[in-house]
């Protein structure tokens, strides 16, 4: 049975206790190229976004409606990125975790307390609950899910087209067998993160 979408409860039940709530997820961690994007969202109760759910769970074509939903009525968004190079240099998750911090800080009005998918962000200093599947029981987080999820999707569109052997346009940079085709017949692009398997076999 398909899970139901988050009602809002929890998101209710938290800024009763601390006020402004902003939600954190990010997209793209698993992927062979491009960067992994984050978005930060901060919804005004006043100006509510039905539909919102998991961006795993939505159709492409609801994700860009709802994500213009989200730019036109969140209180306040930010969208955050770590490209290839500073995904080899620092590590996936510190990459992931330093955008989030980064997609937080950069929210005007500040959150009182943040709402993140599973990652502990415990230099942000401002209050944070890390959840696992956050982004299935949190309006915000599912908020945040989607427009990362939505933004990164067009960088990737527009990156295949300087590099249509891969099939970002399709793909989004994972790890599927035309992507990997792909790499064991032309190699990695600049857009590649050498440091993970196999991209780092062929680098």
């Amino acid at each position: 049975m398909r899970p139901a979408p988050p009602s809002g409860h929890l998101d209710r039940k938290l800024q009763a206790i601390h006020g402004m709530i902003a939600g954190v997820d990010e997209v793209g961690r698993g992927a062979l190229a491009g960067p992994v994007t984050v978005a930060a969202v901060v919804l005004d109760p006043r100006r509510p976004v039905k539909g919102l759910d998991d961006s795993k769970r939505l159709s492409p074509s609801r994700r860009r409606q709802l994500a213009d939903a989200i730019r036109e009525r969140a209180a306040t968004w930010v969208i955050a990125h770590r490209d290839a190079a500073t995904i080899d240099r620092i590590n996936i998750l510190e990459a992931t975790r330093e955008a989030m911090v980064e997609a937080v800080q950069r929210l005007s009005p500040a959150p009182s307390l943040v709402v993140s998918d599973a990652i502990a962000l415990a230099s942000l200093g401002i209050p944070n609950r890390p959840e696992v599947r956050a982004d299935a029981r949190y309006l915000c987080v599912a908020a945040a899910s989607i427009l990362a999820k939505v933004t990164r999707d067009e960088i990737m569109v527009a990156f295949s087209e300087e590099f249509p052997a891969y099939g970002w346009h399709a793909n989004k940079g994972y790890p599927t067998p035309l992507h990997l085709a792909a790499l064991w017949r032309v190699g990695p692009s600049r857009l590649h993160r050498r440091s993970f398997s196999p991209v780092r076999v062929l680098a």
